[in-house]
Formats: C-alpha cells, structure tokens, sequence
C-alpha cells in the first residue's frame, strides 16, 4: 500500500499515469508479473528506446522495481509493480500538503530483542543461519546479514531511528512490511493473530490470512526450497492523531500518535508479536528485499511539524522585533 497525504504529493504520480501507454504497462505487469522490457515492447508493439522511456517515468514515480533476472537470452530486465493499492489523501488542507518526513530502511536482522519459539529461523540471500527451529540462532551474530526471518510464536522487537530534533514535533510514523503468518509447511488458510507495540504500548492487531506458497516469492533466491513460506502481502502500519490504522482504512485502535509520548529524546522501540495464547496463534514470517515479492526492508517514516520553517529562509538577526 502506498499512502500520500495530498493532491499535491501524488503529483508525480499523476503525471506517470498521464499516458494510456502507461495505463496500459500497468495492467499488464498486474496481470503477469514476470514480464521483461522485451515482453512489455513485443506485447505493446513498441522499440526497446520506448518502452524503457515508459517504464523510467513509472519508475521515478515509484509505482514499480526494475530486477534483473536470468533469461533465456541472458540476463533480462524484470518489471514489477510496487504496490497493490494506492491510497490518496484528497481532502488536505493547503497548509498541510508539504509534510516534512524523516524515511529510513531497517534490514530485517537489526533486531534489538527476540522471543522466538519454534518453528523459527533465519536466512540470508544465500543461505540458512545456523539449525531450523533452534531459537539461539537468533542470537548469531551473523544475523544482522538476515533478509528473512520466521517465529511460531513469541515477538522480535526492532529500535526505529529517532532523528526528530528538538523543536520539532512528531505529528505520524508510518511502518511498511511484508509479512505473513507461519505455518510449519505451507498452509494458504492459516490465520494468525499479529499485535504491535510501540515502547510497550499495544497499538492493536492484525490477522494474517496465511502462510503463501502456491507459487514461488518473486524475489526468493533459487536455493530456496518450493515448500517453504514463499511470499507476504505488503502492509502499512499508520499512527496519527487520529489513531491507528493498517493501510489508512482499517483502524486497529484508538492510540494516537499523541499518546505515544515521543520527543527527540526518546527511544522509539517497535514491536511484532504473537502471543501463544491468542486465539490464532499461526506465527508470523517477515521477508527482507531478497525474498518475497517487494523488494524492500521494513520501511520507517517519521512525519514532523517544524514551527522553527515557518521563519523561511531568513537568519534569527534579520527577523523583525516588535516595537517596545
């Protein structure tokens, strides 16, 4: 899911979509995920030059990755889409369509704590850490190069940079993942009960539907076994003032962003758990931009009010004083 605030941030989407061209590479990507630069021009009758002008303003815009794949010609250049919902925000006040935002990429092993039960483990792009099943492993050091990681139960927790500064005040945090639940082999229909906390404080829960394997993760390296959880669905954890929310439209809670309590001081600790006793306890699975369909890590973004930028441009001395 991708959220934007305003008329004003999707902007650059809009123009991206301004062509049926374009209309049209998105759908078919959406129909056949597979598809290369060569297909979409064979497909859409255009030259190679055209097609890759095409896909570049998509690509800018941020509606799809470009991955190199193996073909049978050699190596061959992947279109995929990004997200499978775009939300936009039309009803922003003017004041508030340009909202200042501190964005950062936690890999998947950067975890601070884990309380993980089996079936559990970790890989990287290129192999398993340790044993299946054996919660030390969670403890490697060699887990920080982790692009994958899977709990039958317990919880991960992960530090979120704070790089809010004094002055500034924390007004959203929006946590992007794909994940899904964890099934000891592979199971579609299997629901699990997902809670988040942030610094202790329940935000709310969330049941994935399933462990998904009917087909191979878009991204999974080729030693990946078949019969293993393959792929996510990519979700968006939003906080605000007006509370909670998975994907902007489903609200988990009441906990709004002011009842976090967060300044620039403070330690902004996050995190996944699944309870053993609650009523679906079906694990939870997180995929790093190696495995899974979307390339991307956990994704964090801290938006901010600055009274300090309402001053413009101007140095302290040259602001007018009031008259005694």
């Amino acid at each position: 899911m991708y959220y934007l605030h305003s008329l004003a941030e999707a902007e650059e989407i809009f123009k991206a979509l301004s062509t049926p061209m374009r209309l049209r590479i998105m759908e078919l990507i959406y129909e056949d995920n597979h598809l290369s630069m060569n297909d979409l021009a064979e497909k859409l009758g255009l030259t190679n030059s055209a097609i890759s002008m095409h896909v570049s303003k998509l690509e800018a815009a941020g509606l799809v990755s470009i991955q190199t794949a193996s073909g049978k010609r050699g190596v061959m250049k992947v279109v995929r889409p990004k997200y499978q919902r775009l939300i936009i925000d039309m009803n922003s006040k003017p004041e508030n369509t340009k909202k200042s935002c501190y964005t950062d990429d936690i890999a998947i092993g950067h975890y601070i704590h884990a309380d993980v039960h089996p079936t559990c483990g970790l890989a990287t792009s290129g192999n398993l850490i340790g044993d299946l099943d054996n919660p030390k492993v969670f403890s490697y050091p060699e887990r920080f190069k982790a692009e994958m990681l899977w709990i039958g139960y317990g919880s991960i927790t992960y530090n979120l940079p704070n790089r809010i500064k004094s002055g500034q005040k924390l007004t959203e945090i929006q946590i992007s993942f794909e994940i899904s639940s964890e099934c000891p082999q592979i199971n579609e229909d299997y629901p699990s009960d997902i809670y988040f906390e942030i610094n202790g404080i329940p935000l709310g829960s969330w049941i994935s539907p399933g462990d998904f394997g009917n087909r191979r993760g878009m991204l999974c390296p080729n030693w990946w076994p078949s019969d293993l959880n393959q792929y996510g669905l990519l979700k968006t954890l939003i906080i605000n003032d007006a509370g909670t929310f998975m994907d902007g439209t489903h609200k988990l809670s009441g906990v709004t962003i002011q009842d976090l309590g967060i300044d620039y001081n403070s330690d902004v600790n996050f995190t996944f758990k699944v309870p053993r006793d609650t009523a679906n306890c079906g694990g939870l699975t997180l995929f790093g931009e190696s495995y899974g369909d979307y390339s991307q890590n956990i994704q964090v973004k801290f938006y901010y009010d600055d009274p300090n930028s309402l001053r413009g441009d101007f140095p302290p001395a040259t602001l007018k004083r009031p008259l005694p």
